[in-house]
Order: C-alpha cells, then sequence, then structure tokens
C-alpha cells in the first residue's frame, strides 16, 4: 500500500491496476478533458463498466467527503479511532450492534 500511496507507476501492482489508478487520477485532477479512448483503455485492460463505474464512484465520493470535512471543520479520527472502527466494521458491517 505504501508504494502504490507513493508512486502508483511503480508500485508493484499488476498493468491492470496500474491502468485504473492512472485513470482515476485523471478523473480526479482532471475530469474535464477526459476522453472516450481513456475509458477504453481501461476496459481494455480488462476493468468491466460497472468496475469503472464503481472506481468513478467512490473517487467523487471521497472528492466530496473531503472538501465537506475541510468545509465544516470535521477532522479526522486519531489512528486507534481508525483501528477501533476498522475492528467495528469487520465485526459487525455498517449495521450498529444490537442494543
Amino acid at each position: 500500500m505504501d508504494a502504490v500511496l507513493e508512486n502508483p507507476r511503480t508500485a508493484p501492482i499488476s498493468e491492470r491496476e496500474r491502468v485504473m489508478l492512472a485513470y482515476l487520477e485523471h478523473v480526479n485532477r482532471n475530469s474535464y478533458s477526459l476522453r472516450c479512448e481513456e475509458v477504453d483503455a481501461v476496459r481494455a485492460a480488462g476493468w468491466s463498466d460497472e468496475a469503472i463505474y464503481d472506481a468513478v464512484s467512490v473517487c467523487a465520493l471521497f472528492n466530496f467527503y473531503n472538501r465537506w470535512c475541510d468545509g465544516t471543520g470535521v477532522r479526522p479520527m486519531q489512528p486507534e479511532e481508525y483501528a477501533a472502527s476498522g475492528k467495528r466494521l469487520a465485526t459487525h458491517g455498517y449495521t450498529p450492534p444490537a442494543k
């Protein structure tokens, strides 16, 4: 994960994943300039339209969440809070524990 975050172009991931990450970088930085050929390249790398849709949706939602947090003053959780949240999600999913 650290290698991907540092540089997805040189990280030890598949070419298929590299193509998707490059596409999402373009979506994130310059979505207004996307062309059909770029989506075709992602498809050619083996991604379905559904997978592309899902990836773009996640990218867009994180952009929204980040801007919403910045604009409203919501701050990130502490590392131990993320760890506790991860354990809760692994055990219960997104359903709150029964009372």
